[in-house]
């Protein structure tokens, strides 16, 4: 069976967001061109890592053109998304490896999110040589989603991907552990349930 490579250029909207209540969330990474809508499932910690990743290579990129570049140093107000994803939202596959890319040639950010993918070796040699194998293959690898975005896109992907990982349950005061409604065991507490 050939790979499936869901490809998007520029979208119309490229956004993290959830499904659920905190701390039972889901976290996807959705795609819109037009009709056609992509939607993958990652860990809360995969989009905080993607957008302080895809913020810190934008800013690298100004600061290598001396700030004679398109990309925005901040995500500019007129590009901020705030609505919700577009539902039903419809697992394509579950993020198990991500990579980001600057394009300096067309002046874009290219994100690849690749499925997760269970692999049995006898051997961690052997799982090394299937893991790179698996990323080699073109053809037969595992679905992945590859967008390309404008410089002010990925700087609004990124600032929305932080408010959205932010926007969970909020910290214990005592040991920065996340408070349920109800409370949480603080170990700083030495066990006793500490109300929110």
């Amino acid at each position: 069976m050939s790979r499936q490579v869901f490809l998007y250029d520029q979208p119309d909207r490229f956004v993290a967001g959830t499904v659920g209540l905190p701390g039972r969330r889901t976290f996807f990474l959705q795609a819109i061109a037009g009709s056609r809508v992509t939607s993958v499932a990652l860990e809360k910690t995969q989009v905080a890592a993607l957008a302080e990743r895809m913020d810190e290579l934008l800013d690298e990129v100004v600061r290598r053109s001396g700030g004679s570049t398109v990309v925005p140093a901040v995500a500019p107000t007129e590009a901020a998304d705030t609505a919700p994803l577009d539902t039903p939202v419809e697992e394509e596959f579950r993020v198990g490896t991500m990579a980001l890319a600057w394009d300096g040639e067309d002046q874009c950010m290219i994100v690849e999110a690749q499925a997760l993918v269970e692999l049995e070796a006898e051997s961690e040699e052997d799982l090394a040589e299937a893991e790179e194998r698996l990323l080699q293959d073109e053809e037969n690898g595992p679905p992945m989603l590859r967008v390309r975005l404008t410089g002010a896109q990925a700087r609004s992907f990124a600032k929305r991907a932080l408010d959205v990982v932010n926007a969970g349950r909020p910290p214990c005061p005592l040991c920065s552990l996340p408070l349920d409604p109800e409370g949480h065991v603080c170990p700083r507490q030495n066990g006793y349930r500490r109300g929110a």
